[in-house]
């Protein structure tokens, strides 16, 4: 969620909580020179823990003014829409240095990460909140599942779904 000042230097300290989070279990992966990264949760685990959680709602206060309570709605409607009913990894973060980007590292870096997931013969979930990329991930094997969007009219986000193999 943007500010309404446009400022986005609060950033850092939202992503870090989602980081910190996930770094307690062994499925976040980097590529050898730090280009790209992928945060992935296990099987029945949750993003953040509980203080986490806490934090990010004093943070979304602080940071967001009015803003906030859309971005707590925009969480809430990740929550609702992620799948509950077959235990699966998810992806929750692949991110890839602006200056590296378009040149297919987050992709190869994403399929590394499959090919570990399909040893343990399990599915991997997603969400994709750049249209672009939904091909992308299509010829990795996941098919749309659902969409939903921000509140206000934002950004459609289509939750994705790639079966045990």
């Amino acid at each position: 969620m943007a500010r309404s000042d446009r400022q986005t230097g609060h950033h850092r300290e939202f992503w870090r909580l989602f980081v910190e989070g996930a770094l307690r279990y062994p499925a976040t992966w980097i590529t050898s020179a730090g280009e790209a990264t992928s945060i992935w949760i296990p099987p029945g685990a949750t993003e953040m823990s509980v203080e986490h959680e806490e934090r990010l709602g004093g943070l979304a206060a602080q940071w967001l003014g009015s803003s906030a309570d859309d971005y707590l709605e925009l969480l809430a409607r990740f929550d609702a829409a992620h799948p509950r009913d077959e235990p699966h990894y998810y992806l929750s973060l692949l991110g890839t240095h602006p200056a590296y980007r378009g040149r297919g590292i987050g992709m190869s870096l994403l399929a590394h990460d499959l090919t570990v997931i399909d040893a343990e013969h399990l599915p991997a979930y997603l969400e994709s909140s750049n249209p672009s990329n939904d091909d992308r991930y299509a010829r990795l094997g996941f098919e749309h599942r659902a969409e939903f969007s921000y509140p206000g009219g934002g950004p459609v986000v289509t939750t994705m779904w790639r079966p045990a193999r």
